[in-house]
């Protein structure tokens, strides 16, 4: 089996892995990473979101050899010397989340989202949120917190 060197939220370490191990299944079966979840096997719903070298991608989409020598950050990682992420925070100050299976991913693509955007308002959250599903919620409380966080992060 190959072996795939990474740095999974500012640790590195190496492991062996199948050729065709998605990066989702490695995250959250070896690595015992379960934050980052499966929801719907095809790419559609968002929640395995996970930041790769610092940009949100669908961690269902790639095999684990494909990040090899790369920095991930789960949202195990995000948070800091048992301070929660600014996003975080606004989804929790805000009622960001109803059953929360989504909320890692949704709040991995907000992370990416403000630090990619100097300028956010509902109009661009909602469009980019587009590829993050949540079934429980009209997205108010999650756009709501995104903003918030935002006007906190950029301040």
């Amino acid at each position: 089996m190959p072996l795939v060197e990474i740095e999974v939220n500012g640790k590195k370490m190496s492991s062996e892995v199948e050729e065709r191990q998605l990066l989702v299944h490695f995250l959250r079966d070896d690595l015992n990473l379960t934050g980052t979840h499966v929801g719907c096997d095809t790419s559609q719903c968002g929640a395995c979101v996970i930041h790769l070298n610092g940009i949100a991608v669908k961690s269902c989409s790639m095999l684990a050899l494909q990040a090899n020598k790369s920095s991930i950050t789960t949202i195990e990682g995000l948070a800091e010397d048992n301070k929660l992420h600014p996003v975080q925070e606004a989804f929790k100050e805000n009622h960001g989340l109803q059953c929360g299976f989504c909320t890692p991913g949704m709040i991995m693509a907000a992370v990416d989202l403000i630090n990619r955007k100097p300028v956010l308002n509902e109009k661009i959250v909602r469009e980019e949120l587009e590829g993050n599903l949540c079934r429980c919620t009209g997205y108010q409380n999650i756009v709501k917190s995104i903003l918030a966080a935002a006007e906190k992060v950029q301040a």
